[in-house]
């Protein structure tokens, strides 16, 4: 299953997050300092935390400004209060395990401030599961008795009542609408249908009814049942911090008397380290008596034994060293002109365990020799790998601020290898850095602030936010990236916002997937803020005699900066692309234009905002103007740039229309003849 959506309430600094998205592999939580995103992270990890994880403490865990006058007065009980909640796309495994029955419905879990678990289901279950569809059915089999004129007669009055009398008694009391038929509601129906005493194998119709409707009260068992399964799939979410480390030598007789004596010193590691002997396969008891000999110089009977012994824990740790060193490897990705490659050796002597670094030189020295952001790597994946392995194995990784030891460009690389853990394990951290945020991966944002501590912690499913200090991190990544664009390319295409950015990357993409018609994909594009930008950035790079186009919406502000002389005589005027040039049916067409048609429609599906009408009233009119009219959204371009890349992702080019594909056919062509 995938966590699809979380929400986190009354802990610590967070009041109420409301729902918000997750995505299927990798998403990305930005914020400034104090905004709340690693209590974000930890109360997450209370959902299904790994064993020994500290659980939820009303006294520690509530908001603080809160707790006299809710918990300590008794106004609330911890037993009622929501803290975690996570819904779960169940996958097809899921499926096969419950039934088909439940396919299509959202597995929703929660986690109590006593710690006490709760679930259910949310859509996709079975209608009859459900008050408001049995209400028809009951009603309709009731008729059918009072009909065939059966009379029910009470036991204290004698009076003569019908059958559909006695059942507005029991379905009195069903008064919300796609309540679940469980516990009272199921048993109070099954004693009602059981009471009556009819022969309806003369009639077919009122047989079937009757046993489907019995039928319905025990499904109850069967949901119960599906959700307890489900509990027990449920992925374990594996909290990292940058303070986690592996110790490079450990007593392992102290160790294990701390472990025994359930003693945590976190100054010295310990954590790190327990997950350190989880991943090497050994307890801390274990390697410890297997490095004191107590065997007598004549002892032959036992000694083969003590030899095997020794010789399985040194296989283990040289397997363990060599799958830890494959992952930092791949990681790091050293330069191979500089020879950083290294090899990680896990040692065992007498009481000591040892974690040493082997150069290319093969000098060995001690882990904390190396550089921090060495250790770092090292840290996270003992820690990694360890709670990931055997039943942790679909773990969701919850990474708090990863990679800050490390030099920009090793982040920057990090974040590669955060997408392919992310491909088996999915992955949620936060950070500051612009590195670890990508310009192509803006969709998986989750802008965390607190601007108001009465108000709490805030998560924005949009990349907005009132503190401009959230988003620093992504004006900054946006700014590093379109600076290594600059000048490093021979051909640019300087476009006017990163919304048509979004929709050239997507479209030109899909077309040349289905049409073999692509970009040139030498061609950087280059997002300017806007259409006098364009003009700016245009000028500066053909002053630098590189290749450049600009493409301009033939709005106003678009047609007026087409025309500015500077622009004119630096690129000329084929290189100065217009939307009116590929499509001529609209008045001032924009960049939307080109997907006039799915626009609408994904508009429709996934914001709830229907033109459909206004569209077809305007045939001719541009499509952001008539958006503009009807829908009151400052973010209107945004979102829906947003909302399309989603669409793109699952869709292709057979799913525009035939005019669509047609012009960015024609656009395409233009901007590689300008560019060739």
């Amino acid at each position: 299953m995938k966590l699809i959506a979380a929400r986190i309430q009354n802990y610590r600094s967070i009041r109420d997050t409301g729902w918000f998205k997750i995505e299927e592999f990798k998403t990305i939580l930005v914020g400034p300092n104090e905004a709340g995103k690693t209590v974000l992270l930890r109360a997450l990890q209370q959902l299904n935390p790994p064993p020994d994880v500290q659980r939820f403490d009303p006294l520690r865990d509530y908001p603080r400004s809160q707790y006299s006058e809710d918990i300590q007065s008794q106004k609330k009980h911890p037993e009622s209060i929501p803290v975690v909640s996570g819904k779960f796309k169940l996958e097809q495994s899921d499926i096969s395990v419950i039934g088909e029955a439940f396919k299509g419905a959202i597995y929703v879990a929660t986690r109590l401030l006593n710690n006490e678990f709760a679930h259910q289901f949310e859509g996709g279950l079975p209608e009859e599961l459900y008050t408001n569809k049995l209400r028809t059915k009951l009603r309709r089999m009731a008729k059918l008795i009072d009909e065939a004129g059966v009379i029910i007669i009470t036991d204290q009055e004698k009076n003569p009542i019908s059958v559909l009398d006695t059942l507005n008694q029991v379905i009195g009391e069903w008064k919300v609408n796609q309540t679940v038929i469980a516990g009272e509601y199921a048993e109070t129906l099954r004693q009602w249908l059981e009471g009556i005493e009819i022969d309806m194998s003369d009639n077919s119709e009122q047989e079937e009814l009757y046993n489907d409707l019995i039928q319905c009260t025990y499904t109850d068992h069967t949901r119960e049942k599906a959700l307890g399964e489900l509990q027990n799939r449920m992925p374990v979410l594996v909290y990292f911090d940058s303070y986690f480390r592996v110790q490079p030598m450990l007593h392992l007789r102290s160790f294990a008397d701390r472990i025994q004596q359930n003693f945590f010193d976190h100054t010295r590691f310990d954590y790190g380290n327990l997950c350190l002997l989880n991943f090497l396969g050994f307890d801390a008891r274990e390697l410890s008596d297997l490095g004191e000999s107590k065997l007598q110089s004549d002892d032959q009977e036992n000694f083969e034994e003590y030899r095997r012994n020794l010789d399985e824990r040194d296989q283990k740790l040289n397997a363990a060293s060599v799958r830890l060193t494959a992952a930092i490897k791949e990681a790091w990705r050293p330069d191979a002109e500089r020879s950083e490659s290294a090899t990680l050796r896990v040692k065992a002597d007498g009481q000591y365990l040892k974690v040493v670094v082997e150069d290319e030189l093969g000098t060995e020295v001690e882990l904390d020799q190396r550089s921090a952001g060495y250790q770092w790597l090292v840290s996270f994946f003992v820690v990694f790998f360890a709670e990931t392995k055997g039943k942790h194995s679909n773990a969701i990784l919850l990474l708090d601020e990863p990679g800050l030891s490390l030099h920009a460009l090793k982040q920057r690389e990090f974040r590669k290898m955060i997408s392919e853990l992310a491909k088996k394990n999915q992955t949620l951290y936060t950070t500051h850095s612009p590195f670890l945020v990508g310009p192509d991966e803006l969709e998986l944002v989750r802008v965390v602030e607190m601007t108001k501590r009465r108000i709490g912690t805030i998560v924005h499913q949009n990349v907005a936010g009132s503190d401009p200090a959230a988003i620093f991190a992504l004006q900054a990544a946006l700014g590093y990236d379109m600076a290594q664009s600059l000048f490093a390319q021979q051909r640019n295409l300087v476009l006017e916002g990163i919304t048509d950015y979004w929709y050239l990357e997507a479209t030109t993409k899909l077309i040349g997937e289905e049409t073999g018609k692509k970009l040139n994909k030498k061609i950087a594009l280059i997002p300017a803020g806007g259409a006098s930008k364009v003009v700016y950035f245009s000028t500066i790079l053909a002053a630098h005699e590189l290749k450049v186009a600009a493409l301009f919406d033939s709005d106003q502000a678009g047609n007026y900066a087409a025309k500015q002389n500077a622009l004119v005589e630096k690129l000329g005027n084929k290189n100065i692309i217009l939307i009116s040039d590929v499509c001529q049916d609209i008045k001032t067409p924009e960049i939307e234009d080109l997907l006039r048609d799915t626009l609408v429609c994904v508009a429709k599906k996934e914001l709830s905002w229907d033109i459909t009408g206004f569209v077809k009233e305007s045939p001719t009119r541009s499509i952001i103007s008539i958006f503009k009219q009807h829908i009151r959204d400052e973010d209107l371009k945004y979102k829906l740039a947003k909302k399309y890349l989603h669409w793109a992702k699952s869709h292709s080019a057979k799913d525009l229309t035939n005019s669509e594909r047609e012009q960015w056919c024609k656009l395409i062509e233009i901007v590689n003849k300008a560019l060739k």
